[in-house]
């Protein structure tokens, strides 16, 4: 079974409430359907009631098993009120300035993942990756135990042509643009994270470079060094590789050659970019070029999952976050 399925399985196990706030886009519509049943998640429809039914019905999909919630008309609004102006009241938020900012969908569905009424969300089909995490930061918050917030890729290698065959985690390809050797080292920490919660597996790290084992001097190899360093003293049992480029982070046979005294030995799972250059053409390289299938970005370091899609996302990609972000909702409740 590949690792894609035997996630959709693990979360059948214990369904998380998972909410959507882009519900009259007929992709969003119809994977929060299959999600809901395949049951991998308790679907929340978020948006108008009258065009979500309009929708479902030029789609022939039955959703009168899935909760709705409209803005204008939850019988949740005066709570989710009261939760914005308790939480943003620092930054001048009234409440005539909270009714008005939960009509946006956006807004109101991540005050119901804060509130408690949802466990996770997935919004970024039409919304812009920044609207997404501004309002997941703004509204659900970051994770008492994370130092930043950031993001990384899924990709499942499971080609014949590829040279291993597993999934294996990527980050951070849609965030911190130039991160200094502390930020990202809380990248690395909140990788091995999600690596335990998706992988199955132990986490195995790289922090790539164009330097392996110090073969190159430069600022940029001192800084992955060094993060490296500060996750290697937070977690000194992690299997971790500190400066190696990419061949030899991912082929024991180059690893022998080029790394001798590896912890890692060319099996990492946790590939650590060192900005958002790298990670970014990298992660498009290895889908568009390489054939990998790219399930993100994916959010990391929140208090609660809210998770992002690419405007060009399918239905089949949206389904696959929704059961990531079920898994991660299992994580954070265990």
């Amino acid at each position: 079974m590949q690792l894609l399925e035997r996630l959709i399985q693990s979360a059948k196990q214990s369904p998380a409430r998972i909410v959507v706030c882009e519900a009259t886009d007929p992709r969003i519509l119809q994977a929060a359907h299959q999600a809901q049943q395949q049951g991998i998640a308790q679907m929340i429809l978020v948006g108008d009631r009258n065009q979500i039914t309009h929708t479902a019905t030029q789609l022939q999909l039955d959703i009168s098993n899935i909760e709705i919630e409209d803005p204008a008309t939850s019988a949740k609004k005066n709570a989710l009120c009261s939760a914005l102006v308790k939480k943003r009241a620092h930054k001048g938020v009234t409440e005539e300035k909270a009714q008005t900012a939960l009509l946006d969908p956006l807004c109101f569905a991540s005050m119901l993942v804060q509130c408690g009424y949802a466990d996770g969300s997935v919004a970024g089909a039409v919304y812009s990756t920044a609207n997404v995490v501004r309002s997941a930061l703004q509204y659900i918050g970051q994770a008492q135990d994370a130092d930043l917030v950031s993001s990384f890729f899924l990709m499942l290698l499971n080609l014949p042509h590829h040279p291993v065959q597993k999934g294996v985690i990527f980050s951070d390809c849609g965030l911190i643009i130039d991160p200094t050797e502390e930020q990202l080292a809380a990248i690395a920490l909140a990788a091995v994270k999600s690596a335990q919660t998706l992988l199955q597996t132990e986490p195995r790290v790289a922090m790539l470079s164009f330097s392996t084992a110090g073969s190159a001097r430069h600022p940029f190899v001192t800084k992955v060094v060094h993060a490296a360093q500060r996750v290697k003293a937070a977690l000194p049992d992690l299997a971790i590789d500190e400066d190696v480029q990419f061949d030899a982070a991912i082929i024991p046979e180059i690893a022998a050659k080029k790394l001798k005294n590896s912890a890692v030995n060319g099996e990492a799972n946790v590939f650590i970019f060192p900005d958002l250059n790298a990670g970014n053409i990298g992660y498009k390289i290895a889908e568009r070029l390489g054939g990998a299938q790219a399930i993100g970005p994916l959010l990391q370091g929140l208090a609660k999952p809210a998770n992002d899609l690419s405007r060009g996302c399918s239905v089949q990609d949206i389904f696959s976050v929704i059961a990531i972000t079920t898994l991660q909702a299992q994580s954070r409740n265990n």
